[in-house]
């Protein structure tokens, strides 16, 4: 398989956006939302990935996180879905139960072209440095649409905020690493209907 990189940009009012992604990746990023914590949760997500990442995020901050982080969710699922092409010769499914000390996350993804979210991760915190905690659920919510996925993510064993984030962005990228990789059985798209 060739490498495969997406890009994208948008720009808005709110943002403007610069994204790129490599799935054949080494985990290797450079990351600029101008939320510190949300850079932290993305480089979780492509080390763990190995998803080569480059962000450059200019948002109306001085309204809120929200506008950022949710373009920037739209931005990363255009760019997976194009670096995907076709999804020929793809493993399509990924899955993985991430431990981070006391809490426990697991991220099932299906790249089947039907977006859906199902979410379930309560925060007791409003905010994890500048970012809001209920942007989590927004994020992977514009990730799952925008890339046409079927994305489920639930914390089973709950505890320090911080930790719960992680582990949700962690296990999303060692689920997506497994979703996109190749499975050298299969050379066309892995699917009854013969498209995805």
């Amino acid at each position: 398989m060739e490498q495969r990189i997406g890009s994208c940009t948008r720009k808005t009012k709110e943002t403007d956006i610069s994204l790129s992604i490599n799935l054949d990746g080494r985990g290797k990023n450079r990351i600029d939302t101008g939320i510190p914590f949300f850079d932290h949760m993305l480089d979780g997500f492509a080390r763990h990935g190995l998803f080569d990442l480059d962000v450059k995020v200019n948002g109306d901050l001085d309204v809120d996180s929200h506008h950022t982080i949710e373009d920037t969710g739209i931005v990363l699922g255009q760019a997976i879905a194009e670096a995907l092409g076709d999804k020929a010769g793809i493993k399509r499914y990924g899955y993985f139960i991430l431990p981070m000390d006391e809490v426990l996350a697991l991220s099932a993804v299906d790249l089947s072209g039907r977006p859906y979210l199902k979410y379930d991760a309560e925060f007791t915190v409003p905010r994890l440095g500048t970012m809001d905690t209920e942007m989590v659920r927004e994020f992977f919510y514009a990730v799952s649409y925008s890339a046409a996925m079927n994305l489920h993510l639930k914390i089973m064993e709950p505890g320090n905020n911080h930790h719960m984030a992680e582990a949700l962005f962690k296990a999303f990228g060692k689920a997506l690493d497994m979703a996109v990789s190749e499975e050298p059985r299969v050379q066309e798209v892995w699917s009854t209907k013969g498209t995805l």
